[in-house]
């Protein structure tokens, strides 16, 4: 197709600036606000009602615009906003928020949403290597990565001291940070072993929560090779790399703060979707006691682990079981959720609309669902009295946010 020229108007959710072409929505990776852009649009990717265009030449630049300083910026799947200022990147991710929560009717000016961050490179301690590699943004390919400008400095020595053919086939969990703490380790890679079934495990009984339903489940054996321990707080949080984990240990820290500051003190929490309890860890210097409710068993099999000695109990169930089984007589001074991108699911939503929680830490990597939620819950008796953009994956448009709801 010819060339054509076009504006970029503004961002949107997930890194694309937007322009028109007779009247046509066109997303243009790698374009800046503001940017006049000489593009070609790809015609294999059109649709009726959107394009995608290639930019060709930048006919006015941004003054945001900077050269990206990693070799592979647009050839691995990674960053894709590495060639905006840093100081830009942040305005950006927090409208792109902004714009999502006016969608689902919730107005916040840009002063109102504050931004927790920290380093914008050397953060990022887990990767999933594909055959030793990161895939290609485009294809099937995998790009040999020799340093990550992302990474933390045990992944980057790892990378530099082994070579592509030297490193583990298929797909493989990789986490190394200098916050590792077993046996002076630094880096662990996943051993892709076969977890077998644990016996039961039980939390921490507590009387005083007067829980109708047994709180036991069957876990699975702890792999050791496969077991890493960062120490986050003055606390020690254990975790399988193999599971979910944050990548960056330094806003993670700051943000389990930031929820304990905010939630304050009180007897009963309740840890939805808890997964290893690494939030709890943070509540537990709090609260009295904590209910951590979490599908993944595995998962939790670490939580028992990272809250030993401490008051809760734990439900290796799906948040909308427990919601419907196992919340009827039990009373929280706050509660923290944290769901997948799917976000929360409905029966957990009338419980909260009607549990009567004073205080409510909403958080979510998926900041659309978050606001179809958190619309739900201020339509059901809470406002809205804080709001995080969690800035965990810096140079690219990956968002994710906290949410402060009270009654």
């Amino acid at each position: 197709m010819d060339l054509t020229t076009i504006i970029a108007e503004k961002m949107v959710f997930g890194g694309n600036s937007i322009g028109k072409l007779n009247g046509k929505t066109v997303f243009i990776p790698y374009a800046v606000p503001g940017e006049k852009l000489e593009v070609r649009i790809a015609t294999e990717s059109s649709r009726k009602d959107y394009d995608i265009a290639e930019i060709v030449n930048i006919l006015e630049k941004s003054d945001k615009r900077v050269v990206p300083e990693c070799r592979y910026y647009g050839i691995c799947g990674g960053c894709n906003m590495m060639h905006i200022a840093e100081d830009e990147q942040k305005k950006l991710r927090k409208a792109m928020l902004l714009e999502l929560f006016a969608n689902n009717g919730i107005n916040l000016s840009e002063d109102e949403v504050n931004i927790v961050s920290g380093k914008s490179t050397g953060y990022r301690a887990r990767f999933q290597l594909n055959n030793g590699g990161l895939s290609e943004k485009k294809g099937n390919k995998i790009v040999d990565i020799k340093k990550c400008l992302c990474a933390e400095n045990p992944v980057n020595e790892y990378l530099s001291k082994n070579e592509i053919e030297n490193r583990p086939k298929g797909r493989v969990q990789l986490f190394g940070s200098d916050r590792l703490v077993q046996d002076g380790e630094k880096i662990i890679i996943a051993k892709n072993d076969e977890r077998k079934t644990a016996p039961a495990i039980v939390g921490k009984k507590n009387k005083k929560l007067k829980l109708k339903q047994n709180h036991y489940f069957s876990g699975t054996v702890a792999s050791p090779e496969n077991t890493a321990c960062v120490e986050l707080d003055g606390e020690k949080i254990w975790f399988d790399v193999r599971g979910f984990f944050q990548s960056n240990l330094e806003v993670f820290e700051k943000t389990g703060k930031l929820i304990r500051e905010q939630l304050g003190k009180g007897k009963n929490v309740l840890d939805m979707y808890a997964g290893c309890g690494s939030i709890s860890v943070f509540l537990s210097k709090s609260f009295e006691n904590i209910t951590l409710v979490e599908h993944n068993r595995d998962a939790l099999v670490f939580a028992e682990k990272n809250l030993s000695g401490k008051g809760h109990v734990s439900f290796g169930l799906s948040g909308e079981t427990w919601a419907k089984t196992c919340s009827t007589g039990v009373s929280f001074d706050a509660a923290v959720i944290d769901p997948p991108r799917s976000g929360m699911e409905r029966a957990v939503l009338d419980y909260l609309k009607t549990s009567n929680i004073p205080v409510l830490a909403c958080l979510s990597c998926d900041p659309a669902t978050q606001a179809r939620d958190v619309s739900f819950l201020t339509k059901n008796g809470y406002e809205i009295t804080g709001t995080w953009l969690l800035d965990f994956y810096p140079n690219t448009s990956h968002i994710e946010s906290l949410v402060i709801l009270r009654k």
